[in-house]
């Protein structure tokens, strides 16, 4: 259950802030406050390590911009979630390649999940003209994906308990978010008045 929490916590937060999750359980690793399962090891890399807190930095900016931060989500789709699944498939290291693949799998689905949220409510943020709830946002998932990464790193299995409450809570949620994305985009209508 220790390896799954790590699995599948991992994939999720790559969904939400990717750099800033491997960077942080990376640091984790490096000053042995953790010992992170499978080939996640290499997490603690100096250049692993390195390159995550470069793209954070420009992640931190790009993503308090309005627009640019949809962009930025956009292209990350591409990168995210096969990280997500990277990150489960590396936590499975020494166990059998099925048990690997099923966990690259998931790990992928369940980053899905945290990064389409993520997405969606970014692109909802940035219909209002301030960018101040934007920045809020942006901010509150930098404090999110550090502080749940420490929290993986003592109790995996918590957080695969609140990675199974979130991955329901989407499924129950996406109709609802999808309606409500395509009715705030949808061109107006022009009803005829009547002779």
């Amino acid at each position: 259950m220790t390896t799954l929490g790590f699995a599948m916590g991992s994939a999720w937060l790559s969904g939400i802030n990717l750099y800033a999750t491997v960077a942080t359980l990376g640091l984790l690793q490096r000053f042995h406050w953790v010992a992170l399962p499978g080939d996640m090891d290499v997490l603690g890399h100096g250049w692993v390590i390195g390159v995550a807190a470069a793209l954070y930095a420009v992640e931190f900016v790009a993503d308090k911009i309005p627009v640019v931060d949809s962009a930025w989500d956009m292209v990350h789709t591409f990168i995210r979630i096969p990280a997500g699944a990277v990150l489960a498939f590396g936590a499975f290291g020494g166990e059998e390649p099925a048990i690997r693949m099923i966990a690259m799998l998931l790990g992928g689905s369940v980053a899905l999940t945290s990064h389409g949220a993520k997405a969606a409510v970014r692109l909802a943020a940035n219909t209002s003209p301030e960018p101040f709830s934007n920045i809020a946002l942006s901010l509150m998932e930098d404090i999110f994906a550090v502080g749940a990464s420490f929290l993986l790193a003592w109790f995996p299995v918590l957080l695969l308990g609140v990675v199974a409450v979130f991955a329901v809570a989407v499924v129950w949620l996406a109709p609802r978010i999808l309606r409500g994305l395509r009715s705030l985009f949808a061109p107006p209508t022009c009803e005829k008045p009547p002779l």
